[in-house]
Protein backbone atom coordinates (compact mmCIF):
# COMPACT_ATOMS: atom_id res chain seq x y z
CA UNK A 1 0.00 0.00 0.00
CA UNK A 2 2.84 2.24 1.14
CA UNK A 3 4.87 1.78 -2.71
CA UNK A 4 1.12 2.56 -4.43
CA UNK A 5 1.36 5.92 -2.57
CA UNK A 6 4.91 6.62 -3.39
CA UNK A 7 4.76 5.46 -6.99
CA UNK A 8 1.36 7.87 -6.94
CA UNK A 9 3.33 10.43 -6.08
CA UNK A 10 6.36 9.70 -7.90
CA UNK A 11 4.33 9.42 -11.45
CA UNK A 12 4.23 12.78 -12.13
CA UNK A 13 7.65 13.68 -11.49
CA UNK A 14 9.23 11.06 -13.65
CA UNK A 15 6.62 11.73 -16.37
CA UNK A 16 7.73 15.64 -16.14
CA UNK A 17 10.96 14.72 -16.45
CA UNK A 18 10.56 12.42 -19.81
CA UNK A 19 8.73 14.88 -21.38
CA UNK A 20 11.27 17.88 -20.43
CA UNK A 21 13.91 15.90 -21.87
CA UNK A 22 12.08 15.01 -25.48
CA UNK A 23 9.83 18.76 -26.17
CA UNK A 24 9.66 20.27 -28.23
CA UNK A 25 10.33 16.82 -30.34
CA UNK A 26 13.53 17.15 -32.75
CA UNK A 27 11.21 16.73 -36.25
CA UNK A 28 9.57 19.87 -37.78
CA UNK A 29 6.62 19.12 -40.05
CA UNK A 30 7.64 21.63 -42.24
CA UNK A 31 10.58 21.93 -44.70
CA UNK A 32 10.44 25.12 -45.21
CA UNK A 33 11.20 28.04 -42.90
CA UNK A 34 8.19 29.43 -41.16
CA UNK A 35 8.01 33.17 -40.72
CA UNK A 36 5.17 34.77 -38.85
CA UNK A 37 2.30 35.87 -41.04
CA UNK A 38 3.27 39.40 -42.48
CA UNK A 39 0.46 40.93 -44.76
CA UNK A 40 1.86 42.27 -47.88
CA UNK A 41 0.41 45.90 -49.10
CA UNK A 42 -1.81 46.24 -52.05
CA UNK A 43 0.47 47.66 -54.51
CA UNK A 44 0.62 47.72 -58.33
CA UNK A 45 3.68 45.80 -59.73
CA UNK A 46 4.48 46.36 -63.85
CA UNK A 47 3.47 43.47 -66.12
CA UNK A 48 7.09 43.57 -68.64
CA UNK A 49 4.77 45.14 -71.28
CA UNK A 50 4.36 48.17 -68.89
CA UNK A 51 0.80 47.38 -68.17
CA UNK A 52 0.12 47.40 -64.42
CA UNK A 53 -0.75 43.89 -62.30
CA UNK A 54 -2.58 44.60 -58.99
CA UNK A 55 -1.16 42.45 -56.56
CA UNK A 56 -4.68 41.77 -55.07
CA UNK A 57 -5.17 39.91 -59.04
CA UNK A 58 -3.54 37.01 -57.01
CA UNK A 59 -5.55 36.78 -53.51
CA UNK A 60 -7.36 33.50 -52.99
CA UNK A 61 -4.26 31.41 -54.48
CA UNK A 62 -1.37 30.19 -53.07
CA UNK A 63 1.93 32.35 -54.55
CA UNK A 64 5.41 31.15 -54.78
CA UNK A 65 7.54 33.79 -55.36
CA UNK A 66 11.25 34.55 -56.33
CA UNK A 67 12.88 37.59 -56.53
CA UNK A 68 15.70 37.89 -59.16
CA UNK A 69 17.72 39.98 -61.66
CA UNK A 70 16.17 39.95 -65.24
CA UNK A 71 19.15 38.15 -66.87
CA UNK A 72 18.72 35.14 -64.74
CA UNK A 73 21.46 33.11 -63.71
CA UNK A 74 21.76 29.63 -63.13
CA UNK A 75 20.43 29.78 -59.58
CA UNK A 76 16.93 32.26 -61.06
CA UNK A 77 16.78 29.05 -63.43
CA UNK A 78 16.55 26.37 -60.68
CA UNK A 79 14.58 27.98 -58.67
CA UNK A 80 11.94 29.03 -61.48
CA UNK A 81 12.07 25.01 -62.55
CA UNK A 82 11.95 24.26 -58.81
CA UNK A 83 8.68 26.59 -57.98
CA UNK A 84 7.10 24.81 -61.83
CA UNK A 85 8.39 21.20 -60.88
CA UNK A 86 6.12 21.94 -57.62
CA UNK A 87 2.99 22.83 -58.80
CA UNK A 88 3.06 20.20 -61.48
CA UNK A 89 3.44 17.57 -58.64
CA UNK A 90 0.20 18.94 -56.71
CA UNK A 91 -1.75 17.45 -59.62
CA UNK A 92 -5.05 18.34 -59.19
CA UNK A 93 -4.87 20.82 -57.24
CA UNK A 94 -1.67 22.97 -58.88
CA UNK A 95 -5.05 25.08 -59.88
CA UNK A 96 -4.86 26.79 -56.42
CA UNK A 97 -0.77 27.45 -57.03
CA UNK A 98 0.40 30.68 -59.08
CA UNK A 99 3.90 31.24 -59.60
CA UNK A 100 5.42 34.90 -59.40
CA UNK A 101 8.84 36.29 -60.61
CA UNK A 102 9.38 39.89 -59.02
CA UNK A 103 12.46 41.02 -61.60
CA UNK A 104 14.70 43.22 -59.50
CA UNK A 105 15.87 45.76 -62.53
CA UNK A 106 14.54 47.14 -65.88
CA UNK A 107 17.15 45.09 -67.90
CA UNK A 108 15.01 42.86 -70.77
CA UNK A 109 13.71 39.07 -70.05
CA UNK A 110 15.15 36.83 -72.59
CA UNK A 111 11.96 35.67 -74.24
CA UNK A 112 12.92 31.89 -74.24
CA UNK A 113 13.20 32.23 -70.92
CA UNK A 114 9.56 33.53 -70.57
CA UNK A 115 8.61 30.92 -73.06
CA UNK A 116 10.39 28.07 -71.11
CA UNK A 117 8.40 29.12 -67.72
CA UNK A 118 4.97 29.84 -69.33
CA UNK A 119 2.20 30.30 -66.57
CA UNK A 120 4.80 32.05 -64.16
CA UNK A 121 4.00 35.88 -63.78
CA UNK A 122 6.92 37.92 -64.90
CA UNK A 123 6.62 41.53 -63.06
CA UNK A 124 8.84 44.10 -62.27
CA UNK A 125 9.33 44.54 -58.73
CA UNK A 126 9.96 48.55 -58.88
CA UNK A 127 7.89 49.13 -55.14
CA UNK A 128 10.41 48.73 -52.80
CA UNK A 129 7.46 48.79 -49.76
CA UNK A 130 6.18 45.56 -51.16
CA UNK A 131 10.14 44.17 -51.40
CA UNK A 132 10.86 45.87 -48.08
CA UNK A 133 8.18 43.05 -46.27
CA UNK A 134 10.16 40.01 -47.89
CA UNK A 135 12.54 39.10 -44.94
CA UNK A 136 15.93 37.24 -46.06
CA UNK A 137 19.08 35.84 -44.15
CA UNK A 138 21.21 38.04 -46.57
CA UNK A 139 19.84 38.30 -50.15
CA UNK A 140 16.19 38.38 -51.25
CA UNK A 141 17.65 36.37 -54.27
CA UNK A 142 18.65 33.42 -51.67
CA UNK A 143 14.53 32.49 -51.11
CA UNK A 144 11.36 31.16 -52.41
CA UNK A 145 8.76 32.67 -50.58
CA UNK A 146 5.30 31.28 -50.44
CA UNK A 147 2.50 33.31 -49.85
CA UNK A 148 -1.50 32.47 -48.36
CA UNK A 149 -4.51 32.88 -50.01
CA UNK A 150 -5.28 35.97 -47.81
CA UNK A 151 -2.25 37.66 -48.69
CA UNK A 152 0.10 36.42 -45.97
CA UNK A 153 3.77 36.13 -46.09
CA UNK A 154 4.31 32.58 -44.49
CA UNK A 155 7.07 30.66 -45.65
CA UNK A 156 10.08 31.33 -46.76
CA UNK A 157 12.70 28.25 -48.64
CA UNK A 158 16.46 28.99 -49.72
CA UNK A 159 17.38 28.93 -53.04
CA UNK A 160 18.89 25.14 -52.73
CA UNK A 161 16.16 23.79 -50.87
CA UNK A 162 14.93 20.05 -51.55
CA UNK A 163 11.87 20.25 -54.05
CA UNK A 164 10.31 17.17 -52.65
CA UNK A 165 10.26 18.55 -48.98
CA UNK A 166 8.76 22.10 -50.70
CA UNK A 167 6.09 19.61 -52.16
CA UNK A 168 5.36 17.90 -49.31
CA UNK A 169 4.42 21.19 -47.76
CA UNK A 170 2.29 22.97 -50.35
CA UNK A 171 0.24 19.13 -50.16
CA UNK A 172 -0.12 19.48 -46.88
CA UNK A 173 -1.22 23.26 -46.64
CA UNK A 174 -3.72 22.46 -49.40
CA UNK A 175 -4.97 19.42 -48.10
CA UNK A 176 -5.46 21.51 -45.09
CA UNK A 177 -6.83 24.73 -46.17
CA UNK A 178 -10.22 25.52 -47.68
CA UNK A 179 -8.89 28.58 -48.80
CA UNK A 180 -7.26 29.07 -52.40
Amino acid sequence: MLAALALACAAPLIGAHLVHESWPPERRMNTGELIDPLPLPETVLWRLDGTPFHFSELKGRWIMVQLDEARCAEACRKKLYQMRQVRLAQGRDMHRIERLWLVADDAPVAAPLIGEFAGTHVLRARDSRLLARFPAQRDLREHIYLIDPLGNLMLRYPRDADPSGMKRDLARLLKLSRLG
